[in-house]
């Protein structure tokens, strides 16, 4: 009796240990099956960065206004999408809600979106002006917060500086975390201007021959005592500052600090980050502190704006081959960006064919508003042939 009933028992626990395993089995075949679907639904959900895959892509930009009727932006899209556009950046003004509201109407009309930001420049961010030590301090000693440079909507904020920093990063993760987003997109992410384009000289009376000192940030008791710990030297302290290069390196650093942590943080939120750049790396560095070549990013939109430099068509294929050639071995993709008012139709459409034939994946045209009917058709009959 005993031998057998041990029998059946080890028989008993046998199934049961057989069934538990089978019960487990076919929970983790469930759970697997669940996270595939989830991980479907969420790629699905997230846009597909080109919706025109392999091909020749065409952006334009776009300002949102709270006062605008649905109407007014489905007939705007509408437009854009029809001319054979396939995304639009569009500024909220870091109104997250505001673009919950615009992005599906964008999206319903066939158009890729992308959050576009003012980044490091915030002009009527009212959380930064409540913080007048957040702003960046040119070498003179002139903060952005009551003395911007060039022109008033210039209120940049110290890179350096946690605060300021977390605030900016913060910006980025509301615009990350709205539905139907493709990227969130940087603009302004950089110091400001220490040279402006040649071309727009004449317009502020201005000789630029060197490093001035009201153009040149950010010298704040932050970034300051930060440059010390790394280098034992202070900026305030040499004659010429601007030829020191680690204090030039410290602060490009600065830049792509604040680039890498909005790279995780879109990346985490299921979006990708792009950013509007300088011509191209070298001559972004030397003018505002920004070597978009060594950042964690996806996308660049260099804007090789020729008018503003005085250069002729043609220079746009060196600059868009430049920063083509400095991103060899990065996965980060380079559309070359056109600045509208300077172009007939016949320019643009030639503009567009020299970008591409220098390596270029797509044009973004600025802005979409200005685009003229003849532009648009442009667009259409290269996007018709593509």
């Amino acid at each position: 009796m005993e031998s057998s009933t041990a029998s059946n028992n080890k028989g008993n626990g046998a199934k049961i240990l057989i069934a538990v395993l089978l019960s487990l089995l076919a929970v983790g075949f469930l759970d697997n099956q669940m996270m595939a679907k989830k991980k479907k639904a969420k790629d699905a959900e997230k846009t597909t960065f080109n919706n025109r895959k392999d091909e020749f892509k065409f952006w334009t930009w776009f300002t949102a206004n709270e006062a605008k009727t649905d109407a007014f932006y489905i007939k705007e899209f509408k437009k854009y999408r029809n001319s054979g556009f396939d995304a639009v950046l569009i500024n909220t003004g870091t109104d997250a809600e505001l673009l919950r509201r615009v992005a599906p109407l964008a999206k319903n009309e066939g158009l890729e979106v992308h959050a576009w930001m003012f980044t490091v420049n915030r002009p009527g961010d009212k959380v930064a002006q409540e913080h007048p030590e957040w702003y960046a301090v040119s070498r003179d000693g002139k903060s952005c917060y009551d003395n911007p440079p060039y022109v008033g909507y210039y209120k940049w904020m110290c890179p350096t500086r946690v605060e300021s920093r977390k605030h900016i990063l913060s910006l980025v993760e509301g615009l990350a975390k709205v539905e139907g987003v493709a990227s969130v997109h940087l603009d302004y992410i950089r110091y400001s201007d220490i040279f402006l384009p040649i071309g727009l000289l004449p317009k502020y009376n201005l000789e630029q021959n060197t490093e001035l000192p009201e153009f040149d940030f950010c010298y704040c008791e932050v970034c300051i005592s930060e440059f010390e710990k790394l280098h034992h030297k202070n900026p305030r302290d040499m004659e010429h500052p601007e030829i020191d290069i680690e204090w030039k390196n410290f602060r490009l650093n600065q830049v792509k600090r604040i680039v890498d942590e909005a790279y995780g943080i879109a990346h985490q939120n299921d979006k990708y980050l792009t950013a509007a750049v300088f011509p191209y790396p070298e001559m972004a560095g030397h003018m505002v502190r920004q070597r978009w070549d060594k950042w964690n990013i996806d996308v660049v939109l260099p804007m090789v704006y020729h008018g503003f430099y005085n250069e002729e068509l043609d220079w746009i294929g060196y600059a868009t081959r430049q920063g083509v050639n400095d991103l060899v071995g990065k996965k980060t993709e380079l559309h070359t960006g056109l600045y509208i008012p300077d172009f007939t139709p016949e320019e643009l459409k030639k503009a567009i064919l020299i970008a591409k034939a220098n390596g270029a994946k797509g044009v973004s045209i600025f802005d979409g508003p200005a685009l003229s009917s003849e532009h648009l058709l442009v667009v259409k009959n290269l996007t018709a042939s593509n």
